[in-house]
């Protein structure tokens, strides 16, 4: 079963974790997820997770997200992806894509 949601426009929502492993932190990894959520209208988060492990939440229309997933499994320059999990979710309605701290999430 899939979780969608409506936000404006009538365009179909749907909220996915994204786990992302291998060379993935102190390369720039969630900075350069922020920009790609931002050129592709995503929002959500994106934090470490244990020390080879970025996790995001993100939330946009099914094409938006696919392209998305694709840039996690390539990441930016200097990032060797190892595994790319992604699970769908209920929807947070999230108003922004941020940074957070490894434990911190504001929804």
């Amino acid at each position: 079963m899939s979780t969608f949601a409506v936000r404006k426009y009538n365009k179909p929502m749907k909220h996915i974790n994204i786990t992302i492993r291998g060379k993935v932190q102190a390369i720039g990894f969630r900075f350069s997820a922020m920009e790609k959520a931002f050129h592709c209208g995503i929002n959500g988060f994106a934090k470490n997770n244990g020390s080879d492990m970025v996790f995001i939440e993100a939330e946009g229309t099914p094409e938006m997200l696919d392209a998305f997933v694709a840039w996690c499994h390539r990441g930016p320059m200097g990032a060797r992806v190892e595994n790319v999990l992604v699970e769908e979710s209920p929807m947070k309605n999230f108003s922004s894509f941020d940074i957070v701290a490894r434990d911190f999430v504001s929804e």
